[in-house]
């Protein structure tokens, strides 16, 4: 079961990486902040009238803290940082958030900082940057302030997230945090807003795919694998999502692979194997004996 465990929380990142050839095929010249809002509030909504419960009043400042770490503020950032900075500068960035959140669990759940989960998310940010970082690429100050802060974000979302876990199954929770997400981006959305947007077939069916493969399915096998499995090793998936899309660009866009690329592909899965098995086995010789 651990290992289907983190296969079908790996599916998750691995999806994420489709999202550049789905916004820039289907979704060209969209407001991102609306595209966000439509990926997440259409998705939460639909999941509540699958699960038919609402949080009790408790959790709502839980889930809106939940909802804006994990798409609202996360979301905003990523997207200032894709506008001022190359792709590839924006993804370095954002592989900073294995090693956050090995920090952020040593604090907020006491635990230990390994080693082995130092050197996989050291790695996996050396990997992502041979994968993605061009030489030519230029720096904003404000642009890697919000990349590590998108990358902060994420890290504090996936620890809190393991640590406020309701007694509801990962569809609803998965439901309630995707609405609260939504909800908070409105006011974001509707201010970046000069016109009422117009919506092709194409739109449709990519703000489709976004919300409903993107969204909702993604984010109940991300949230299901958190309540399974320690945030460090969950994290440490993420280096799927720019290997998936450089896969992606390579197998449907005839996006050539330099062997820069190859060498940072073979290292991003190194240190994902590197980090599984460790920490596995870390697990392991810790376990109290019977």
């Amino acid at each position: 079961m651990p290992r289907l465990d983190l296969i079908l929380t790996a599916l998750a990142p691995a999806i994420w990486g489709s999202s550049y050839i789905v916004t820039t095929s289907l979704l060209p010249g969209q407001s991102p902040l609306l595209v966000a809002l439509l990926r997440a509030l259409p998705a939460g909504l639909l999941l509540l009238l699958v699960v038919r419960q609402l949080p009790p009043l408790n959790w709502v400042p839980r889930l809106l803290v939940l909802g804006a770490l994990n798409f609202s503020l996360f979301w905003t950032l990523l997207f200032v940082s894709a506008y001022r900075l190359p792709g590839g500068v924006a993804a370095t960035l954002g592989a900073a958030q294995p090693l956050l959140v090995v920090f952020f669990s040593a604090y907020a759940l006491n635990t230990p900082i390994r080693p082995a989960a130092l050197l996989a998310a050291g790695l996996s940010i050396i990997g992502v940057a041979l994968l993605v970082l061009s030489p030519a690429a230029t720096l904003d100050l404000w642009g890697i302030l919000a990349g590590l802060g998108g990358a902060a974000s994420m890290a504090a979302g996936v620890v809190l997230t393991r640590k406020w876990q309701p007694p509801v199954p990962p569809l609803t929770f998965t439901a309630w945090q995707l609405t609260a997400g939504g909800l908070l981006l409105i006011p974001f959305a509707l201010f970046g807003l000069d016109t009422i947007p117009s919506f092709t077939s194409a739109n449709v069916i990519g703000l489709a795919y976004m919300s409903l493969i993107g969204g909702a399915l993604t984010y109940i096998l991300w949230f299901r694998g958190l309540s399974r499995i320690e945030p460090a090793k969950v994290s440490l998936l993420g280096v799927l999502s720019p290997l998936s899309a450089v896969l992606l660009g390579w197998v449907i866009l005839a996006e050539r692979l330099t062997p820069l690329q190859i060498a940072g592909a073979a290292l991003t899965l190194f240190s994902l194997w590197l980090g599984q098995t460790k920490l596995r086995l870390f697990r392991a010789k810790t376990a109290p004996q019977p």
